[in-house]
């Protein structure tokens, strides 16, 4: 009798030149796909070795970077390298995930690999354009909900959030639109925000006006380089790390120009957050931003409940440390533990629900790219007050990356576990998705 190491490539136990090169471009595009969903390179690479020796290669070599990968079956061998074009949404990293645990476990060929995965960028919207926009705009509403929950907030968000998916498209553009909507996204809404402020119409302008743009903002990219930086993944996190933090500076002039241009006083960069209308506010906004996440990233309407609890143990968690301890950092660690281990949890529960499509919102609603946008706007106020709130947002990320390296840490024999014991409830489903796109 055949073990299931022994069944899992009975079909692929000799393989050829032809097989060669035909792994190294699955792979390079297993890998390509992790890397546009937004995952840290050195789980890239475990990934991408795990499915190598699932077809039969133990010595494989991987070098990612967040803008590729090379693959090599062996050292000293041909090598195959795949660029990343831009980003996936969370419905297409789940395919991605899904189709490494087919391969990884014998049940999907190579052959079918690459078929589903050269149909991967071509995959709609599940929502259409009507959604992303819709999404989009309400990302906006909800986050102004949670950093500044007032009146005026609400209404300032209301108003200008028509302007958040056209930020988005930009930013998804060429390279020179792409380079330039950072700071043309913070100059308009800046403008907006500082002239509502001077009419009397918003309390709160500098958190107000970052709320229509956070969805822009680098937070997810500046922590994902720092656990790259943490995990020894050295040149993809400070480069990781540069990017985001150039991103942040441009956001940051486009802010300063907006100030100049209104001639208004310093006092339009207070930090302070302004009276809410109660406890719930904040939660209120929640369920807008888990609803948005949803309907940006084409979340299937049975995944966001999973979403929902993920998003909302995680702010919890957050919230009550902080309440405990009175500091945010300590907040940030604790939830960014409890983002990484209820996601690993999830796909025990519901193994067609791969970790990082329930770990990423969770993590994208702890990232500071707002506080860093916030705390580096206070150079127009002076220098002293601005490395002081830097130096704040700086330990907040460093315990949001240190967190996430600890809650996989404490996941990592809970994921093993899920991997075996949920897989087969995984491949029916991966079956009945198969006949449905065949039919």
């Amino acid at each position: 009798m055949s073990t299931p190491a022994d069944s899992r490539h009975s079909w692929n136990s000799r393989p050829t030149p032809v097989d060669d090169v035909r792994d190294r471009r699955l792979l390079a595009w297993v890998g390509a796909g992790l890397l546009a969903g937004g995952m840290p390179v050195h789980e890239v690479e475990e990934d991408v070795r795990d499915v190598a020796r699932a077809l039969g290669h133990t010595g494989t070599q991987v070098a990612c970077s967040p803008t590729g990968l090379m693959v090599s079956l062996r050292s000293g061998d041909a090598s195959t390298f795949e660029q990343v074009d831009g980003g996936l949404r969370l419905d297409q990293l789940a395919d991605v995930l899904a189709l490494q645990v087919g391969l990884r476990t014998g049940r999907t060929t190579p052959e079918a690999g690459l078929k589903q995965l050269a149909r991967l960028r071509a995959q709609p919207h599940r929502y259409r354009t009507v959604g992303f926009v819709a999404g989009a705009m309400l990302s906006g509403v909800g986050i102004g909900l949670i950093l500044a929950p007032s009146l005026a907030t609400f209404l300032f968000t209301v108003a200008v959030a028509a302007l958040t998916p056209v930020f988005v498209r930009l930013g998804s553009r060429g390279s020179a639109l792409r380079t330039l909507t950072p700071f043309v996204a913070g100059l308009v809404v800046a403008l907006l925000a500082f002239l509502a402020a001077d009419q009397g119409w918003l309390d709160a302008p500098l958190r107000s006006l970052v709320a229509p743009i956070a969805v822009l903002l680098p937070g997810a990219l500046i922590v994902t380089g720092l656990t790259e930086l943490a995990a020894g993944a050295m040149v993809a996190g400070s480069s990781r790390l540069a990017f985001g933090l150039v991103q942040l500076l441009l956001f940051v002039l486009g802010v300063g120009a907006a100030l100049a241009v209104v001639g208004g006083p310093a006092v339009l960069l207070d930090t302070s957050a302004p009276e809410g209308p109660g406890w719930w506010a904040p939660l209120l906004g929640l369920a807008v931003v888990t609803v948005a996440i949803a309907l940006l990233e084409s979340v299937p309407v049975r995944q966001a409940p999973w979403l929902a609890a993920a998003i909302l143990a995680t702010f919890t968690a957050q919230a009550l440390t902080v309440a405990v301890v009175d500091t945010r950092w300590a907040g940030a660690f604790v939830g960014a533990v409890v983002a990484a281990l209820l996601s690993t949890l999830l796909e025990y529960v519901r193994p067609e629900l791969p970790r990082m499509v329930t770990f990423l919102p969770s993590f994208w609603l702890l990232v500071p790219g707002s506080l860093g946008l916030i705390s580096l706007a206070q150079f127009e106020v002076g220098a002293g007050e601005a490395a002081t709130a830097l130096a704040d947002v700086v330990v907040v990320v460093a315990a949001i990356a240190l967190g996430v390296i600890v809650g996989a840490a404490l996941a990592a024999p809970l994921r093993r576990l899920a991997r075996q014991l949920g897989l087969p409830h995984l491949r029916r489903l991966m079956t009945t998705r198969r006949r449905r796109s065949q039919a």
